[in-house]
């Protein structure tokens, strides 16, 4: 019921009015009452919904702490001697029980936030996964054929520069039309990496039981890393479900997320301590799947087993990026404190060096896929530089054998004793100054170029001889280096970019960092994709030219900004986003028909 000064106000409002309509005052009768607000503006992009539930969020519930005062029992003033021993016994007791529960429950609670570090079958990895689903991608995982990358000879990608505008005009052609074919939120959380599985045969032919030829096609199969540890598997061309929403009315194929996608919480604890920094395909197995991640913890996923285990861990540093030499065996990887670690996946876990080649940050970490000697870092002190691992090994050598202890006079010469200086040496910046100004370590540092700002990413071509880095001052640069320099032990000539192209890489604090990602097909000329702060991928060549921008406002209306190309098919491409959601480019279906 309105109040008796909410009356008077109704009263005076309307008094006004009328009092103003007799001046003919309009505008100011129209100021009395409130103008109604602005429906919002719709976004063009149509969103698509996740058909899968959120992940539950574990409470754990610890035992809540009482004041001596509130335990305190009433005293009966008739309690003989002995009876009141006797209760106060109890109490004692019944107070130590509640004690050791309550240590327990926060020993558990500490558990629950610390990495995993045994090994984990996909049925603890899926655990919000159905039975059936998990069977699924079973068996999708299996029916992926085994296939192993091409190391190729650098003379065979030279070319006549007046071959390139030809080359580069086909590429434009087969890249500039894709189109969005599937859509999917295949994480829960933010995108921070991708791998695009190398499988390039359009199908697999089985004998089904009527022994008649079967054809199974085989998917686009994308990894994607996420900020809470989460991998998401996503067969982006799969049949799409249909999904019946409350009234049993179907949704358009156009709203409905495209392809079949599972989630596997890899690491742990699922949150942004856990997000996956990096993920590789192993390049002799590509039924093997390599996964970095701020837990401190580098895991495997096998598909023929379904089994993840670690094989790196350290103790309180970020690991920030990871790459494997072309054989598989060796493995590179840079940590949040300047270091870069190598790992002999052939050797024990707890047998690596590792050398501090900056004093800050090393974000990326690549090896030359046609020269393995070769490695890249791309580091926060705004510099890129290119080491000769023989060099650095010559140095944990030298070291080695400075503090090798003597064998044992009861086993002298045992080949099964590994030296103590061997596992987990730490090679620290000084020894790497000195060493690297030295004249035995001429040659280490074979280049070295500076930044205005900060460098996110840098990587070799396929050919192992073109350069693009990606940097925090808006650029990014193009260097190519001769093949004749590689065979020398001098450094390299230092050397402007040969090309710099603008490019808005101003990411801030919600979205994954751009990188720029060369197309690891050594069947074509080489390009490389970058997401655009205008929401389309960009595809540049290797000379710096733009050969398409893929765009389309009414199903996409964020920034993609992790970006990867399928390593066999020239006409595919993948993107995700800050919500999970990803993005498969490919020839529309009456193009591939045709």
């Amino acid at each position: 019921m309105p109040t008796e000064y909410e009356l008077e106000r109704e009263r005076n409002i309307a008094r006004n009015k009328a009092l103003l309509e007799q001046l003919q005052l309009r505008q100011a009768v129209e100021s009395l009452v409130p103008p109604k607000p602005k429906p919002a503006a719709k976004s063009q992009a149509k969103p698509i919904q996740s058909t899968k539930n959120k992940r539950p969020r574990e409470e754990v519930v610890e035992p809540r702490r009482k004041s001596t005062r509130l335990r305190k029992e009433a005293i009966d003033p008739n309690e003989s001697p002995s009876e009141r021993k006797r209760r106060e016994a109890e109490l004692e007791e019944r107070r130590a029980i509640e004690a050791e529960e309550r240590l327990e429950a926060e020993e558990q609670a500490r558990l629950t936030k610390r990495p995993r570090h045994i090994d984990l079958d996909l049925t603890t990895l899926a655990e919000n996964e159905e039975d059936a689903d998990i069977a699924e991608l079973s068996a999708a995982l299996l029916s992926v054929s085994q296939t192993a990358g091409q190391v190729r000879d650098e003379d065979s990608y030279q070319s006549e520069d007046e071959e390139d505008d030809k080359l580069v005009a086909e590429l434009r052609e087969k890249l500039q039309d894709l189109k969005v074919v599937s859509r999917a939120k295949v994480t829960q959380d933010r995108i921070y990496s991708a791998a695009y599985h190398p499988e390039k045969t359009k199908g697999i032919t089985l004998v089904s039981e009527s022994l008649l030829p079967l054809t199974l096609p085989i998917p686009d199969l994308i990894f994607f890393g996420d900020k809470h540890g989460q991998l998401g598997i996503w067969d982006a061309q799969a049949a799409i479900e249909e999904v019946a929403d409350e009234d049993g009315d179907v949704a358009p194929a156009a709203d409905q997320e495209g392809g079949k996608y599972w989630r596997l919480q890899l690491h742990w604890p699922a949150s942004s301590k856990s997000s996956i920094s990096c993920v590789k395909i192993d390049p002799i197995d590509s039924h093997n799947v390599y996964t970095s991640s701020y837990d401190c913890t580098i895991r495997s996923l096998s598909f023929t087993s379904g089994v993840s285990r670690e094989i790196f861990s350290i103790e309180d540093t970020l690991i920030s990026s990871i790459d494997l030499t072309p054989t598989g065996h060796e493995m590179w990887i840079s940590d949040a404190q300047g270091g870069v670690w190598h790992r002999d996946l052939r050797q024990d876990k707890s047998t690596t060096i590792r050398y501090s080649l900056s004093d800050q940050k090393i974000g990326c970490i690549n090896v030359n896929p046609t020269r393995p000697n070769f490695l890249l870092t791309a580091s926060n002190n705004r510099s890129l530089k290119i080491w000769d691992v023989r060099k650095l090994q010559t140095l944990s050598l030298d070291l080695s054998d400075q503090s090798l202890p003597t064998p044992p006079p009861s086993s002298p010469g045992n080949p099964f004793l590994t030296p103590v200086s061997t596992i987990n040496t730490d090679i620290d910046s000084d020894a790497v100054t000195e060493f690297v100004n030295s004249k035995k370590g001429k040659g280490c540092l074979r280049g070295e170029w500076r930044h205005d700002k900060s460098v996110s990413s840098a990587y070799w071509d396929p050919r192992g001889r073109s350069i693009v880095s990606t940097s925090y001052d808006d650029s990014l640069r193009l260097w190519d280096i001769e093949p004749a320099k590689f065979q020398s032990s001098a450094p390299f000539p230092s050397s402007r970019p040969f090309h710099r192209i603008r490019h808005n890489c101003q990411t801030g604090k919600w979205l994954t960092i751009l990188r720029a990602q060369w197309s690891s097909n050594p069947d074509v000329y080489p390009h490389f994709t970058i997401g655009n702060m205008q929401h389309s991928l960009d595809i540049f060549s290797c000379k710096g030219e733009l050969v398409a921008r893929l765009s389309d406002p009414s199903k996409i209306s964020a920034v993609q900004a992790v970006t990867q190309s399928h390593p066999s098919i020239v006409e595919r491409a993948v993107s995700g986003n800050a919500s999970g959601r990803c993005v498969l480019w490919a020839p529309s279906e009456e193009e591939e028909s045709s």
